[in-house]
């Protein structure tokens, strides 16, 4: 007789949880709202507990379990204009990861899994949250790669406080450079093209001075925002958080805009790139 443990068996199944709807938001592009996504994970993680309660086995038939899903992506990311592509994600990404716990099922001599397929084991649970966060990553990296990419012209206009610059940017899905704290989209744009616009104190030759000019002004409108480009590993953009941005005449809300030293364009005349927003 398999003794569980209800607080470990909540844990675990949250941890899991968390990560397979972090990864739907982060593979779809949507807006990451953690403690929205850390409450979607939550209600999973009831979900296993509640199945076991003699009462609610009923919990456990597909259809249920169909029901739930779509509900934890609803209450993770409703009101994104991603949500289908988060739901449908999430559901890859838990069939994902109940395969690699299958497999290392049939590898090993110790199961992962309970009745209805509920995680829950007496591994470490150090181990066991190795092997979700590795699963986590390997995951993005596939769906990041075989996405496919679009490039199309549209128009962008962004909005600061000392003034607004209409430009033909580039909209390409490969372009993934996203915000470090809530995964939006950066717009990227060659600084030329912002001439007029710009804060005195913004010189995109010289990030790191930029934002401590800007702070020292009192204004914590610039931010640094990491990049990896061919023959740069790992450099820093200097970012400028717009008023507003609109695509095709579509709100965007306030992104940032980080500052190109460099022409953006390969000679088809755009002066921005942006991703598949």
């Amino acid at each position: 007789m398999t003794v569980v443990y209800i607080d470990l068996l909540f844990l675990l199944n949250l941890i899991a949880n968390y990560l397979l709807l972090l990864a739907a938001g982060r593979m779809a592009g949507a807006t990451l709202i953690r403690w929205r996504i850390t409450l979607g994970a939550g209600l999973g993680a009831l979900y296993a507990a509640f199945i076991f309660l003699p009462k609610l086995v009923w919990l456990a038939h597909w259809p249920c379990k169909l029901a739930l899903g779509v509900l934890m992506a609803a209450v993770a990311y409703g009101g994104e204009r991603h949500l289908l592509r988060v739901t449908v994600l999430f559901f890859g990404a838990s069939a994902a990861l109940a395969g690699a716990v299958l497999g290392l099922e049939l590898l090993g001599s110790i199961s992962l899994t309970l009745e209805h397929g509920v995680f829950y084991t007496p591994l470490d649970i150090r181990l066991l949250l190795l092997i979700f966060v590795a699963c986590y990553f390997i995951l993005s990296l596939f769906f990041r790669r075989t996405g496919q990419h679009r490039r199309e012209l549209t128009r962008l206009k962004i909005i600061f406080d000392t003034g607004t610059a209409d430009l033909t940017a580039l909209r390409d899905t490969g372009h993934t450079l996203t915000d470090p704290v809530d995964n939006r989209p950066v717009v990227v744009v060659c600084w030329q093209a912002l001439i007029g616009v710009l804060p005195s104190w913004a010189d995109p030759s010289d990030p790191i001075q930029s934002v401590e000019r800007c702070h020292a002004a009192g204004s914590r409108q610039a931010r640094l925002v990491p990049y990896r480009a061919v023959g740069v590993e790992c450099g820093m953009l200097l970012a400028l958080r717009a008023q507003q941005v609109t695509v095709d005449g579509k709100p965007m809300g306030r992104l940032l805009v980080a500052l190109s030293p460099t022409a953006v364009d390969d000679g088809g005349g755009y002066q921005a790139l942006i991703g598949g927003i």
